[in-house]
């Protein structure tokens, strides 16, 4: 008998119309260079705690329960300045960073992490470091112009959002680019 697996993680999604159009400008400038990049799609920013990579379908519960375990906190979360991994010198990915709420994103991160590991999750092998995606790089064209303007938007403001709520998030890929569907969502309480 098989088992029903999805590809997952945990996220907290930016849904606010202006922050979404700030970040939406950021990315297309670094489109607008032309490079080879995979853009992430307007309605699919946010910043994920955990991927979760395939995960058997029955595991959803037990996760929501991790997350609800970790006791979200209603918080400001600023985004801030423009950078990239594994270097701004060698950008693969560009994401925009978060200064205030970095904090409760951390703790949520290593308490959901704990939780994960008694499900018998492996440990993340790199660091978390909270911040939203922007784009993917495919290649090495015009790799100068991408670092330049990474370098003119590091200090770059780019606005606040409120933590409402973390969410168990089902990534469907398609050939268009990945939709994503949320399984649970777990409302954040005031602090």
């Amino acid at each position: 008998m098989s088992v029903e697996r999805i590809r997952a993680f945990i996220a907290v999604d930016i849904e606010d119309p202006r922050v979404v159009s700030r970040l939406v400008q950021i990315r297309d400038a670094f489109v607008a260079t032309g490079a080879p990049m995979k853009p992430v799609e307007d309605q699919n920013l946010h910043i994920t705690l955990r991927f979760l990579g395939n995960i058997p379908l029955s595991l959803v519960d037990e996760i929501e329960r991790v997350i609800a375990a970790s006791t979200p906190r209603r918080v400001v979360i600023r985004l801030r300045g423009v950078g990239a991994f594994p270097s701004p010198a060698r950008p693969r990915v560009i994401w925009v960073g978060v200064s205030d709420g970095a904090e409760e994103l951390e703790r949520l991160y290593r308490e959901i992490e704990r939780g994960l590991r008694r499900l018998g999750f492996r440990p993340e092998r790199e660091q978390f470091v909270p911040h939203v995606t922007l784009a993917r790089l495919k290649g090495s064209r015009n790799l100068d112009r991408v670092v330049k303007l990474l370098r003119e938007m590091e200090d770059v403001e780019v606005g606040e959002i409120v933590l409402e709520s973390v969410r168990l998030k089902q990534s469907i890929l398609t050939p268009r680019g990945p939709i994503y569907r949320t399984l649970r969502e777990v409302k954040a309480s005031e602090s």
